[in-house]
C-alpha cells in the first residue's frame, strides 16, 4: 500500500500528467493518490483580482475563496488526473475528502488570524478508502474535507500523511520538483528523525523543504513505515530521500 501526494507544481503541463499516470500504472500495484493544486488556484484568484494570502506558508482560504478553491482541486485539477489515468489503463475514481465523510476537519486556528475555511484534520473514515481499493479502483483525492456547516481546505500534506497513517500505509512518498533532500548539492538517500532534525537546525534543510520534512516525520509518527520525498525520475526508480525511524 502505497499513497503518493502529487504536489501542484506541474499538474498543468498535459506530459507531465500523462508520464505520472503511466508511472502509477507500471509500478504500483494498491496506490491511493492525493493532489495539491495550490499554483492553478493562485492564479484563478488573481485573475479575479482577489489576492491570495499565506501565514506560516498556508494558504488562508476565506469565504470568497472558499468556492473557487472547491472548484479548482475538486473540479479542474482532480478531473484532469482521473481522465489521464483511465486515458492510461488504470481504473481510476476521483473524490474529495467530503465523500463519503471520508476526512473531517474544522477551522485550523492561529493566535493571531482568522484562517476563515483553512482546515485542520480532527478524522479519517479509512474504509471509505478501503472500499475503493478492493472495488480495483484507484482513489484519487482532492483536499478539500468535511466540517461542520461547510467543507474546509485542508494542506495535501497533510491528508496524505493523515491517510497513510489510518491505512497502515507501507510508503508515503511526497512526489514534488525536487529529487529529495540535498546535502552538498547530493540527494540524502536515508533520513532518521533525529538527522532531519540536526539539519533543519543547522540550515542544511530550509525553506518549503521544511513543512515536507516534517509532514514525513509526522507520517512516521502516525505508523507509516517510510515517507519519501522526490520526483517523478525518482518514483520512477527507487530514488529520493527516504525517512525511517532507524
Amino acid at each position: 500500500m502505497i499513497v503518493v501526494k502529487i504536489s501542484g507544481h506541474e499538474l498543468d503541463s498535459a506530459e507531465f500528467v500523462a508520464r505520472f499516470a503511466a508511472t502509477v500504472r507500471d509500478l504500483l500495484d494498491a496506490a491511493v493518490i492525493v493532489h495539491g493544486g495550490g499554483k492553478e488556484i493562485s492564479a484563478l484568484q488573481k485573475r479575479l483580482g482577489i489576492t491570495p494570502q499565506y501565514v506560516d506558508g498556508v494558504r488562508v482560504t476565506d469565504a470568497e475563496s472558499l468556492a473557487l478553491v472547491e472548484m479548482v482541486l475538486c473540479g479542474t485539477v482532480n478531473k484532469r488526473l482521473v481522465r489521464a489515468f483511465v486515458d492510461a489503463g488504470v481504473n481510476a475514481i476521483g473524490v474529495s475528502g467530503v465523500d463519503g465523510g471520508m476526512i473531517t476537519a474544522r477551522q485550523m486556528p492561529h493566535p493571531t488570524v482568522d484562517m476563515g475555511f483553512t482546515g485542520e484534520i480532527v478524522g479519517v473514515r479509512a474504509d471509505v478508502v478501503t472500499r475503493l481499493l478492493e472495488a480495483r479502483l484507484l482513489p484519487v483525492i482532492a483536499p478539500i474535507c468535511m466540517g461542520a456547516g461547510s467543507s474546509y481546505n485542508v494542506n495535501a500534506d497533510h491528508v496524505a500523511g493523515a491517510l497513510a497513517g489510518a491505512l497502515d500505509a507501507d510508503r508515503l512518498v511526497f512526489l514534488s520538483n525536487v529529487p529529495g533532500v540535498l546535502i552538498d548539492q547530493q540527494v540524502a538517500p536515508t533520513l532518521t528523525p533525529a538527522d532531519a532534525e540536526r539539519l533543519i537546525a543547522d540550515g542544511v534543510i530550509f525553506g518549503g523543504m521544511i513543512p515536507k520534512v516534517r509532514t514525513a516525520l509526522a507520517a512516521l509518527e502516525s505508523g507509516v513505515a517510510q515517507a519519501v520525498i522526490t520526483n517523478l525520475n525518482g518514483l520512477q526508480s527507487n530514488g529520493g530521500t527516504v525517512f525511517t525511524q532507524a
